[in-house]
Formats: structure tokens, C-alpha cells, sequence
């Protein structure tokens, strides 16, 4: 495994099993870190794990980010690994970044993942993000609610490492936590491209838990329903990071859909 920074300073792991790679992109304010417990399963593929702009050991120093930005993060990653084929798996905001190089650089893609992905938000939906958008810029404390909502309480209980791992992850300070905001903005007041979403043509799973709150069973329904070569999988008792606290099913749904 080489962890390393490409020549735009993105920091990625890359396990080179001489295979297509799965890619993995991680949501707002998080880091490859998240994706341990795929690229432990599934290590007999070869996986790229990669920090977005902005977050972990990325930098980034504009005044605001777009889709764009990191579609062509991802891009730039890919041409310096001279990798021509990825099967791509996003997680939240990482679905929305994956679902928006998928659009662009269709040809690269053997495969689409798109897991705990928003998807026509009603109005009052929408206003709960914008609420704790918020709440992180006036810097109030945002960890203890997001982990409520990314993990059932007995999972919390059960695994307080994994409580302590993530509020860690969770509390920006200065830069980080600038950085942050604006990824979080893009995330809070996105849009969905409903033309572009049924312009993409690679072959897709959907995937959510079925308590999430914030990515429901029927936005992603709605969004498999909308892409025209996708399917979809609802994780039983998973939360926001199922990929996590269901790893084993998830990860057992991913390897069918890979390998098939």
C-alpha cells in the first residue's frame, strides 16, 4: 500500500492488487479514514482511498468549492496513478461528487455506488440542513448530533472508540473547520441536475440505510427510479454510516455488485 501526495498535494491510499480499482470518496467534514472497514473486506481489489479538498491531509485555500472542483480533483488523481477504469463508490456528499463525475468522465467508470445519497429534499428537509449549517458557522458543537443521526444509540454504546473516533474527527478548529463550512454549504444548499442525473448511463447500485433520517429509502429509490441503469438495496437497521455500523452487509451488497 503507498500513501503518498499527488503533484496537486491530494493525500490518497492506493492498494495495487493489478485490478480495476474501487475509489472511494467520504462525506463532509470526515476523511479516507471512514472506508476502513471496506478496504479491509475487500482488499483483494485494487482500492484508492483519497482526501477531499479541504479535508484531512488535502489542503485548500479558494474562497468556495464546487462539484466541479472535485470532480476534477478526482480526475487529476486518477491521471497521475495512470488509472483508466475505476469502479466508484461515494458516500453523502461523496455520492453527490461521484454522481457529478460519473456525468463527465462516464468512459472511466466500469461501475457506480452511491450510498446514503440526498435526492429531491422537501422543502422542510432542506430546512433542517440549512438549521444546522447554521449551527457550524457560528462554530456551536455539531459532533453529538451528527453522530445521533450516523449511528444507532446501542452501536454507540457498544463501541465507544468508535464514539470518540469520530467526535474527534468532528471538532474543526481554524482552518479545518473553514474548510469545512464551505464543503458544508455545498452539501446544504445543492441542487439535484435531474438531466443529468438520466444522462448517466453506467451501471449503478443505490444503497441506504433504513433509518436514515437525512438520506431516506425513498430519495434513493427516487434516485435509482431516475438513473436509467442503476438498481437499488436498503440496509437493514443502518443508519447514515451503515458502511460502518452494517459493514458486513454493506460490504457483502458491494462485493455482488462489483464482482457481477
Amino acid at each position: 500500500m503507498s500513501q503518498n501526495f499527488d503533484s496537486n498535494q491530494n493525500y490518497y491510499s492506493f492498494i495495487d492488487n493489478n485490478t480495476d480499482p474501487l475509489v472511494f470518496i467520504h462525506g463532509v467534514g470526515l476523511d479516507h479514514g471512514m472506508w476502513e472497514p471496506q478496504t479491509k473486506s475487500l482488499n483483494d481489489h485494487s482500492i484508492i482511498t483519497y482526501d477531499l479538498l479541504g479535508h484531512g491531509r488535502t489542503p485548500y485555500d479558494k474562497e468556495e468549492v464546487t462539484l466541479n472542483d472535485f470532480s476534477n480533483q478526482l480526475d487529476d488523481l486518477l491521471q497521475f496513478l495512470k488509472i483508466d477504469k475505476i469502479n466508484l463508490i461515494g458516500f453523502s456528499l461523496g455520492s453527490l461528487v461521484a454522481l457529478d463525475f460519473a456525468s463527465k468522465f462516464q468512459d472511466k467508470l466500469k461501475t457506480l455506488t452511491l450510498l446514503g445519497t440526498t435526492y429531491g429534499r422537501t422543502i422542510e428537509q432542506r430546512s433542517l440542513v440549512i438549521e444546522r449549517f447554521e449551527q457550524a458557522k457560528l462554530n456551536k458543537p455539531i459532533s453529538k448530533q451528527a453522530l445521533k443521526r450516523w449511528f444507532t444509540d446501542q452501536y454507540l454504546k457498544d463501541h465507544p472508540e468508535i464514539y470518540d473516533q469520530f467526535i474527534k474527527i468532528l471538532t474543526k478548529r481554524d482552518e479545518d473547520h473553514v474548510n469545512f463550512l464551505k464543503a458544508y454549504k455545498l452539501f446544504t444548499y445543492h441542487q439535484d441536475d435531474i438531466s443529468m442525473i438520466k444522462s448517466i448511463k453506467t451501471k449503478t447500485l443505490v444503497m441506504t440505510g433504513s433509518d436514515d433520517l437525512g438520506s431516506t429509502v425513498e430519495m434513493s429509490k427516487s434516485l435509482s427510479n431516475d438513473l436509467i441503469n442503476s438498481s437499488f438495496i436498503e440496509i437493514n437497521n443502518g443508519k447514515h454510516l451503515c458502511s460502518i455500523e452494517c459493514a458486513d452487509d454493506v460490504n457483502i451488497k458491494l462485493k455482488n455488485f462489483i464482482n457481477n
